[in-house]
């Protein structure tokens, strides 16, 4: 019997720092935020975008000195300037660079989850949306379902990663990466590096098609910016957890050849991974399923899925099940 080594959980505990909430008076920790902070961090978001605030009022519908004054309160609760000003011209400050991404979370987690596109079961993510003849649900789930499934490739795939230690080019990691997809953060965004050509990508679209898509961001959803950050939220906690995800997922993938949308299901798998020179990836390994367990889910939508070839993959290819079962 070999003995799975999970990578990266030996995280020490951070020491308490100087000046942090930590050590704050217990009113100040307590404090209620600003009753208009929606609006102030929508106002910073707009701002840090155009760099001006003519065309931020303008996209805001609001006024300069309502704007000027959402931007002195966030910098009053925040302790430093959000933006530099020079002759008019707007910067982000170190700080206004470091607090942008928060700002966004806040908002893309607000605006969805007014619609009722995103909430948490259990402290799973759920996502829902439906904009025309196009939807998308996607499920969270436990970790431990891997061990319960019929996929021999989801639990080898999962197997094969712990023994690699994330290293993308690692021996043990072999023999599953034709069927991965391979991504790299670029900024903000996600960009596709490697399509396995036994992947499900390639198997629906075809392998020139997924080799025209190295390099371009994962595509826009008819959902909307807020709820591509929230898709993109899933990538940022691999990530930056270096650990693994499972998801259901229940969507419509546009046909080949442009005329409409497909519905299909699959289980996608989500591991964080390293490249040679040491910087970080995202593993992804999507397995097209029925048996998906997705909330809100009408049976009938998953009684009418395109027929997608579930990838052949046995225990005479695995490397790492049957040890593990002696």
């Amino acid at each position: 019997m070999i003995r799975l080594r999970f990578p990266f959980m030996n995280v020490p505990m951070s020491p308490q720092i100087p000046g942090s909430a930590l050590d704050l008076p217990e009113n100040a920790v307590d404090a209620p935020p600003p009753a208009l902070l929606f609006e102030m961090v929508r106002s910073f978001v707009t701002l840090a975008r155009t760099l001006n605030l003519s065309h931020a009022v303008k996209e805001l519908g609001s006024t300069r000195q309502t704007l000027r004054r959402h931007i002195a309160s966030l910098e009053a609760e925040l302790g430093g300037p959000l933006f530099a000003v020079d002759d008019r011209r707007y910067q982000l400050t170190e700080k206004g660079e470091a607090s942008l991404a928060g700002a966004k979370d806040i908002l893309a987690r607000g605006k969805t989850w007014l619609r009722g596109a995103s909430s948490a079961h259990g402290n799973l993510q759920f996502l829902q949306a439906q904009v025309g003849e196009w939807d998308f649900y996607q499920e969270q789930k436990p970790m431990g379902l891997i061990w319960e499934d019929s996929s021999v490739l989801l639990r080898e795939t999962f197997r094969a990663w712990t023994m690699s230690s994330g290293q993308i080019e690692s021996p043990n990691l072999a023999h599953v990466r034709p069927y991965l997809l391979v991504y790299r953060e670029s900024g903000a965004e996600w960009i596709c590096v490697e399509f396995g050509e036994l992947s499900a990508y390639v198997g629906w679209f075809g392998l020139d098609y997924a080799r025209s898509s190295i390099g371009r961001p994962i595509a826009m959803l008819p959902a909307g910016e807020e709820f591509g950050h929230m898709l993109n939220q899933a990538f940022h906690d691999v990530q930056a957890t270096q650990l693994a995800r499972l998801d259901h997922v229940f969507t419509r993938m546009p046909l080949p050849d442009g005329s409409g949308w497909a519905p299909i299901a699959y289980q996608r798998l989500m591991m964080s991974g390293f490249f040679p020179d040491g910087s970080p990836s995202v593993l992804t390994l999507v397995v097209p399923s029925k048996e998906v367990s997705i909330r809100n889910l009408a049976p009938e939508k998953l009684a009418d899925l395109t027929a997608l070839e579930t990838p052949k993959f046995g225990k005479s290819e695995a490397r790492f099940e049957e040890e593990i079962m002696t």
